[in-house]
């Protein structure tokens, strides 16, 4: 029986309709007995590297292909109802000409053929076939077209046109059985025909879009939920009425018995397919160094410069043989250009002033990159490894991530595009799946069930677990799976979806950096993302960017970098021009330290967890070192370790070691081993390993891998023996060190994260005003987050004070001499940009507003409308000039005199006669109305401010509350494991299904001194559920706990409060 391959295959990177994730599709060729097949996306090349890469692994010869839309006459004519029409073929690669013509192909068609789809034209293909295999298509194809409207000469030109630009024997008549689409016989037999009169060969394939014809409902319902048709529309796109399965060899021989050349030639074609990709093989872009140098030598110079910066004009013999070594690793290694490549746009970025992080992962280990300004952390002074960051023992590809701010990074992307060429630089796809919620709600909405019914389903399952995982673990989903038809059908239908690509867009921080023009080796597209439609980006994700050797760069913007800049921005402004270097403050800084002592650390890069706080309290930090600890501590794993590392900074828990040499190496951290850099340290001090053979150590250990564990335990106590250590000792040591892979962590992007935490609490402790106005700012649109800071401004003696029309800019701003912050008007709800920036020029330009009625008349812009009116009368911006009811109950009027000054556009033109000395009066005269009640205002504040500005509803309560509950400020570890009683107003109810399907909420208390957590299991929940709602009043009875280091009350009993509305909130 002669081999047949699949060469026309769909996969989930086909978008709209491709049903196979990669594995699924490779796994199905190899249980039918297959040994080759090609894949061919819609447009589209995203699933290349990953297929090439996968196919390989299990045996299996990959074909990259892709199904190209071609357009009816030119790719650049986009006419509306003409050339939405367009015509498909399939390209196949041949070899690596044929790779890069398909990568142009795709390319161009995106970035100069996109009308509806990515398009080609023939005049393009006929100039990049070169080591291409076309064929025919299914029946969307050009030639079965005109065969299906008896154009039969025609369809002879365009078939021997093709051959023509192919080339003879790389040009195929595509034939297809799908026997319940009529037009398909039809073109099957023309086909055929065209063939023997041109000698054009024939090939046969499925037009795959599934692998199992138990798939079709969920393919179709896949294509339901991308294009959003109502699945009872008989005009709508399906493929339901035929077989567009994984067919078996066997099945395609049955079907294409009498045209036995169709099947015989996929293996003719799949054995012309020989293309492979260079993986692995590491590819930098050229760095331009000055004439007469090499890279090296460059980098050497930039070394010593930055010697004399950094350490003086006598540096320190151990400083220069450190970096004498380093340069002989990277110069070894070939990576001086990589470093040069990064330091150069790191230092342009410091000079047009970008605030850049002081450094992020393993990078903060080299003494090279601290030179050369990429980092801003002392490797020598914290003890950092180099080996870390690149190890001589074994060679890959280092990694530089940098932090930028978050509103500059795209500067710096837009400098190294102009560097190197905007078509050697791109930022990098990324794809949303198909998750578990969110899949039960779309295929529920395709399915026409209705939405309660799906939004129920869907909160059954936990936050991030699998529908598998969910149908063994929630007993109430299980229960629905198994007695509910209509939920077995979605359920059974949303786990062939659930991992399935849903959309493509551009990954939050990678950029790549070529060296050769990316179309060489990568095809393009525009993003998809919003804002962001005319930027470039790679079709491969950043895995198949990496093994494709290129050079992959995570720029990532970092909020609290924003945060710094506007705050030394504010200081130069307020404090006569006073330019702050946060690289030069003390590490020693007392007003610092006393701050985190306090743990006063909310908006404290790193440090503002309620746990991160309670900790700090009990450590009293006293030194950075501290800081850097508590950074890798305080995550999931390691966190067991804190109490026992604050026993011991404060001589209350004796530290002991299993071998003397591990005191040197454990002592900054209290005798536990918390960094990577410690463990590779261990191993060189106790094992005689070299750091390069340590840093092999650090990853098996990570990876837990049995047989590399194996090697290396052996390894680690042959060492340690040899050394002089006890064999018991030494097994003892690794049995130790064997956990510390659930916790271990990289000291160098402890250090530099550290590094900002300090920073931002030394401008927090120095500047406070000027600080909190930059968080402030950078919070701006999460209404619940400000009310949080705000709350925290209290605290710190500085008073937010309420939107006001005259006052207010965009942004919070600091009141000169003042300890007061005035509130930013883009922060309140509803306000757009327009608007706001139409107000601070009208000010700017002719003075603060005397009346509404001024305001009304001075502004003209089509963004005064009803929606943002009403938000600035209801937050109380207007609060000067109207009472907030009667400004409500004549705003349409306001409006409408508005509108007659736009349209009129000269309500600021006086008549040609007219006094020019003379005041317009600009009063309205406003109906009487009945005022806004406290209780009206007060929820108006709350939803558009996120916080309370006329009064507080527990104002009247302040007696009841002192005698009755704690204050919530007052709750600290003092209280953990106490029954207690705490009052006030439930500001937020978050509700997760348990494990067990059951729902459970978490509650956002808060009094009139601070909020806490309240959990809320889920038999109170059924015991009292009227209560546990937003803005209701209640007692809270329960026991404190401090899980995960964060206080809060587990509740027992909570009991609403009950007071009349018109009492409560009369004022």
């Amino acid at each position: 029986m002669p081999k047949f391959t699949h060469l026309h295959v769909h996969s989930h990177y086909s978008l709209l309709d491709g049903l196979p994730k990669i594995d699924e599709l490779l796994d199905c060729v190899k249980e039918l007995g297959m040994d080759s097949v090609a894949l061919t996306d819609h447009g589209v090349m995203y699933g290349a590297v990953e297929f090439f890469k996968k196919a390989k692994a299990r045996g299996i010869k990959p074909i990259i292909g892709c199904e190209v839309y071609v357009a009816i006459e030119k790719m650049q004519d986009k006419r509306p109802n003409i050339d939405s029409a367009r015509h498909h073929l399939i390209l196949l690669v041949k070899n690596e000409q044929g790779y890069k013509n398909l990568v142009k192909l795709v390319t161009k068609a995106h970035l100069e053929g996109f009308y509806y789809k990515p398009r080609i034209d023939e005049e393009l293909l006929s100039q990049n076939a070169e080591g291409l295999v076309g064929l025919s298509a299914c029946i969307q194809g050009k030639i079965p077209r005109l065969l299906l409207s008896n154009k039969i000469d025609e369809a002879e030109e365009t078939a021997k046109k093709y051959e023509s630009i192919f080339g003879k024997g790389n040009f195929y008549l595509e034939l297809q059985h799908h026997q319940h689409i009529p037009e398909q016989a039809t073109v099957n037999k023309k086909l055929i025909e065209l063939s023997k009169k041109t000698g054009i060969p024939l090939v046969c394939t499925n037009d795959i879009h599934y692998l199992k014809k138990e798939d079709a409902e969920a393919q179709d319902i896949l294509m339901l939920i991308n294009t959003g048709a109502d699945p009872n529309d008989p005009e709508r796109l399906s493929m339901t009425q035929d077989d567009f399965s994984m067919k078996s060899p066997e099945v395609m021989q049955e079907e294409f018995k009498d045209c036995p050349e169709a099947i015989e030639n996929t293996q003719k074609i799949a054995d012309a397919c020989n293309f492979n990709f260079e993986l692995g093989k590491t590819k930098l872009p050229d760095y331009q160094v000055p004439e007469g140098k090499t890279p090296e030598e460059y980098l050497t110079e930039l070394c010593h410069l930055g010697l004399k910066k950094r350490y003086g004009e006598s540096p320190s013999p151990e400083i220069i043989e450190r970096m004498n070594y380093e340069l002989s690793v990277i110069n070894k290694t070939g990576f001086a250009g990589y470093i040069l490549i990064v330091q150069d746009f790191v230092n342009w970025a410091k000079q047009n002033r970008i605030v850049v992080g002081p450094g992020r992962g393993s990078a903060g280990g080299s003494l090279v990159c601290y030179l050369t300004n990429i980092t801003n952390v002392d490797p020598l002074k914290h003890n950092l490894l180099f080996e870390r960051f690149l190890n001589p023992e074994r060679i890959s590809m280092p990694d530089i991530d940098m932090d930028f701010t978050d509103r500059r990074r795209d500067e710096v992307i837009k400098y190294v595009a102009q560097k190197y060429g905007a078509d050697h630089v791109a930022q990098i796809i990324t794809f949303g799946t198909m998750a578990a919620r969110a899949v039960v709600r779309d295929v529920g909405r395709a399915l026409q069930y209705t939405y309660s019914y799906c939004d129920q389903m869907a909160k059954m399952i936990p936050m991030g677990m699998d529908l598998a995982e969910t149908l063994e673990k929630v007993d109430e989903f299980k229960e629905l799976y198994k007695n509910d038809l209509q939920a077995k059908r979605l359920i059974d239908l949303a786990k062939k979806l659930e991992g399935v690509a849903r959309h493509a867009s551009t990954h939050a921080c990678g950029v790549v950096i070529s060296a050769a023009p990316l179309t060489d080796s990568v095809p393009l597209q525009k993003s998809t993302s919003a804002g962001q439609q005319e930027n470039i980006i790679t079709q491969y994700e950043m895995h198949g960017i990496e093994d494709l050797g290129l050079l992959k760069m995570d720029f990532l913007g970092l909020k609290n970098l924003t945060i710094i800049e506007d705050t030394l921005a504010r200081i130069y402004v307020l404090h006569n021009e006073l330019k702050i270097d946060l690289d030069k403050i003390p590490l020693d800084d007392k007003k610092t330290f006393q701050l985190l002592q306090e743990a006063l650390t909310t908006s404290v890069f790193q440090l503002e967890s309620d746990g991160m706080k309670r900790y700090l309290k009990e450590l009293v930090p006293s030194v950075f070192d501290d800081i850097t600890a508590m950074v890798a501590l305080y995550r999931p794993g390691p966190m067991q370790f804190i109490p026992d590392y604050i026993a011991r900074k404060h001589g209350n828990q004796k530290i002991e070691y299993l071998h003397p040499k591990l005191e040197p190496i454990l002592k900054e951290t209290q005798g536990i081993c918390i960094y990577q850099e410690q463990l590779m340290k261990i191993a060189q001090e106790i094992c005689g390993f070299t750091l390069g053979e340590a840093d092999v150590l650090r990853k098996a250990v990570g990876k837990k891998i049995k047989e590399l564990l194996d090697a290396q335990e052996q390894k680690f106590i042959d060492g340690a023996v040899k050394n002089g250590a006890d064999k018991k000792v030494a097994e003892e040591l690794w049995q130790w060190i064997l956990p510390f892979a659930s916790y271990g962590f990289n000291k160098s992007h402890s250090a530099a994260y550290a590094t900002i935490a300090y920073q931002t609490a030394y401008l927090k402790a120095h500047y406070p005003v000027e600080f909190m106005a930059s968080v402030l700012t950078s919070e701006k649109a999460d209404v619940e987050r400000i009310a949080f800071l705000i709350d925290e401004c209290k605290k710190m003696d500085v008073e937010v004070l309420p939107p006001n029309i005259n006052e207010s800019l965009k942004n919070f701003t600091v009141v000169p001499n003042q300890n007061q912050i005035r509130f930013g008007l883009l922060a309140v709800k509803n306000v757009g940009t327009n608007i706001i920036d139409a107000v601070v020029e009208e000010r700017k330009k002719a003075g603060p507003f005397q009346s509404i009625g001024d305001f009304i008349n001075r502004i003209h812009s089509k963004d005064l409308n009803k929606k943002s009116m009403e938000a600035l009368i209801k937050s109380g911006a207007f609060d000067a000039f109207e009472e907030r009811g009667k400004l409500l109950a004549n705003l349409e009027r306001m409006l409408e005199i508005a509108r007659e000054n736009n349209k009129n556009g000269n309500s600021n033109q006086m008549g040609l006669f007219s006094n020019a000395n003379a005041k317009i009066n600009y009063n309205i005269k406003l109906e009487p109305a009945t005022p806004a009640s406290n209780f009206e205002k007060l929820g108006w504040e709350k939803e558009l401010l996120g916080l309370y500005v006329s009064s507080h509803p527990l104002n009247d309560f302040k007696k009841l509350l002192a005698a009755k509950t704690v204050a919530i400020s007052k709750l600290d570890a003092s209280y953990v494991n106490k029954k207690i009683i705490l009052g006030g107003l439930v500001s937020s109810v978050k509700k997760i299904i348990t494990k067990n399907g059951k729902p459970m909420l978490f509650i956002k208390l808060e009094d009139l001194t601070g909020r806490t957590e309240i959990v809320v299991f889920p038999n109170l929940l059924e015991r009292n559920p009227s209560a546990l709602q937003e803005n209701k009043i209640v007692f809270v009875a329960g026991r404190v706990d401090d899980r995960q280091g964060e206080i809060k009350l587990i509740a027992d009993d909570i009991q609403e409060i009950i007071v009349p509305k018109d009492e409560f909130y009369s004022a």
